[in-house]
């Protein structure tokens, strides 16, 4: 979805909130702060013909991308390198060097010669293919020319990934690149290293073209399109209203309504800071309205459109890449994924809750809430969903083949809707929307090909794997597997500042999964840790994009919001760590009464650990209750009888405490 926040949804926001005076940031300021943390939000301005130009090129771009992932049967190696010539050019017409750039209708010249370069270098793979394919059988048959070409398009390559995705990722392909050219340089002569790196980045479909990419070009772009059609049926508003419905009238309604609207819009909008700008203009200034502070107002969008993320059945349209990495259907993936959202969301939901009960807050007067049965009548809205669903889960067509069929029913559904109906208008700006959100993604999949390519050239892989694993046996009484595992998600956290949410999973899936399915960890379970992990980054401080977004629609302390996303979202740092530890978690080889006892007691267990993170449960509680409380919470969430027995009973104690001895224990400590 679009990081620029929806007028529509204002509009109706201002309806909501009666002329009452809130002290919330506008859209204006949303695009100022992202601009300054954001790289993907500092884009060009474009007016009068230049504008239509460029909106051109990328719904040609969309259009393209459509045929080839149906029906081109052209070479991989042709198709891949004429997408990312496509891609920078858009990606230099987008992204200026720095925002001091952001003009309307400037582009300077050396952004034309960059431009012209990149797209040259891979257009030039793409034409020369069939007499390349027969002279480059080995690194040692590159010519003079062919090097220059192939190091112009990387770094012309590397130039726009700093401009739309970040430092982070760059410095890490940057390290292996010079780590590959010093290893390689060591077996032989500087222009034989050379030649050997470059054959694999370039030239092969082991570097820049390598899974990532292909998998970006295949699945990913449907996917974005999509998104950028479902988006313009009104469905955002349709899942805002529901929620607002179900929960708006209770105890802190406006936080969680934050929680089941951003749940329902982060699972399609591939995008968590575009889903905390969409549903956070509405839910945030609710929110401060109730009572909550703007620090927690705008981590708890912050938090719940990170976790939409990693909601089933769409994660993003992560699940549909996740099936095709590991090699399973996409109705395992989405089984194995349901227990960890729905903790993760229920964290939230228990803490926002308990919030609210600790200052006293109400919900919205029942009156203007909208009412269910009306509101079913929109309910085809989700039909789009339904289709794509059902189209993978039964294999009745790929999943680039059923993506598009959805695209159509958009369409279709939209009709019935006089005030969100897809125009053909609005069908030119999904499509261009569509091809301007690839471009981020398409760069940053193109990174983790080096950052891969630089590890298999190398025999890094297996160095990793015993530095890990040297690590994790050097922490004495730690269980090894545990160290591994913390390592893995500080390398995934770095990874993933700031990138989109399926090139963050292509990211983590080619560079951090393999080392932990080589320690043994299964390998659901190094996918789902992973893609996590890489997931929270948008919110885990220095760079919480999506926690800024939230800090600027609530106006409140970019940091501090970060740190009150991190806490809410606690169970996305205790879950993976517990179905990495046992599978069971994730619902892999258990019986129905197993099922049955994880589900109950992980709830309970969330509940415990919730409560203790924000210090409430019947009462203020006291720093030893809060002990107490999270220890039986986790211990209930780890899958076991044992650990059950124990957890349940450290709750029931603190319970106990909490009704009837807080005061005398407080006054004994």
């Amino acid at each position: 979805m679009s990081k620029k926040t929806n007028p529509d949804i204002v509009e109706k926001l201002e309806s909501q909130l009666d002329g009452d005076a809130v002290d919330v940031g506008t859209a204006e300021d949303v695009d100022n702060l992202m601009r300054k943390y954001d790289k993907e939000s500092q884009t060009r301005i474009w007016e009068g013909t230049p504008a239509i130009v460029v909106r051109a090129i990328m719904v040609c771009f969309s259009l393209y991308c459509i045929y080839s992932t149906l029906f081109s049967v052209a070479a991989l190696e042709k198709r891949m390198t004429a997408f990312l010539a496509l891609v920078v050019i858009m990606g230099y017409l987008t992204y200026p060097a720095s925002k001091h750039h952001v003009r309307h209708n400037y582009i300077p010249w050396y952004d034309f010669i960059l431009m012209a370069l990149g797209a040259g270098s891979f257009l030039y793979y793409c034409f020369s293919y069939d007499s390349l394919v027969r002279v480059l059988t080995s690194a040692a048959r590159i010519s003079t020319l062919q090097i220059v070409i192939g190091i112009v398009g990387i770094l012309c390559l590397i130039e726009l990934c700093r401009r739309c995705v970040g430092i982070p990722i760059l410095c890490v392909a940057g390290a292996l690149i010079a780590y590959t050219f010093i290893t390689l340089s060591s077996n032989g002569t500087v222009a034989v290293a050379l030649k050997r790196m470059l054959y694999t980045l370039f030239y092969t479909t082991s570097g820049i073209m390598a899974t990532p990419v292909q998998v970006c070009a295949k699945y990913i772009v449907v996917f974005i399109i999509f998104g950028a059609f479902l988006e313009r049926t009104g469905i955002a508003a349709f899942f805002i209203s529901l929620a607002n419905s179900l929960v708006g009238g209770f105890s802190g309604g406006p936080a969680k309504v934050a929680v089941i609207s951003s749940a329902l819009c982060g699972m399609v909008s591939g995008s968590s800071v575009g889903n905390t700008v969409t549903t956070g203009s509405v839910t945030i200034p609710m929110m401060k309205k109730t009572g909550y502070k703007g620090e927690f107002a705008g981590a708890v969008e912050a938090a719940a459109s990170t976790g939409g993320q990693i909601m089933p059945p769409i994660m993003g349209a992560a699940a549909f890449l996740m099936a095709e990495y590991m090699n399973v259907t996409y109705g395992e993936v989405a089984l194995r994924a349901i227990l960890p959202a729905v903790l993760y969301f229920a964290g939230i939901f228990i803490a926002v809750h308990l919030e609210a009960k600790k200052l006293g807050l109400k919900g919205i007067d029942r009156s203007e809430l909208p009412r269910i049965l009306p509101l079913m009548k929109k309910s085809y809205l989700l039909l789009p969903l339904i289709v794509l669903v059902a189209l993978v889960t039964t294999n009745t067509r790929t999943m680039q083949f059923s993506a598009s069929i959805a695209i159509i029913c958009s369409v279709v559904v939209s009709l019935f809707d006089k005030d969100n109906r897809i125009t053909l208008g609005k069908i030119f700006e999904a499509l261009e929307a569509g091809g301007k959100s690839t471009i981020t993604v398409a760069v940053a999949c193109s990174m983790a090909g080096i950052i891969s390519g630089c590890i298999t050239a190398t025999g890094l892989a297996s160095k990793l794997i015993s530095a890990v694993v040297s690590a994790s046996e050097a922490v004495k009484f730690i269980d090894p597997t545990f160290v591994a595992l913390f390592l893995t998600m500080i390398c995934c956290i770095i990874l993933g500042m700031g990138v989109p949410t399926t090139a963050n999973y292509c990211i983590m899936a080619s560079t951090c999964a393999p080392i932990l399915i080589t320690i043994g960890v299964p390998k659901m379970a190094a996918h789902f840790f992973v893609f996590y992990f890489g997931i929270v980054a948008d919110i885990t401080p220095p760079v919480a994009l999506a926690a800024y977004a939230g800090s600027a629609i609530a106006k409140s302390n970019p940091m501090k919001t970060g740190i009150n996303a991190t806490k809410l979202a606690i169970g996305a740092f205790i879950v993976p760590y517990i179905f990495c530890m046992n599978p069971a978690m994730l619902l892999i080889d258990v019986t129905v009464w197993n099922m049955i006892q994880i589900i109950v007691t992980s709830f309970v267990g969330m509940f415990g650990v919730a409560a203790a993170l924000e210090g409430y449960l019947l009462t203020e509680m006291h720093w030893i209750t809060r002990i107490m409380c999270a220890a039986g919470g986790l211990l209930m969430m780890i899958p076991g009888s044992a650990t059950d027995f124990i957890g349940i009973g450290l709750l029931v104690v603190v319970l106990l405490i909490e009704k009837f001895g807080s005061k005398k224990l407080n006054a004994v400590v």
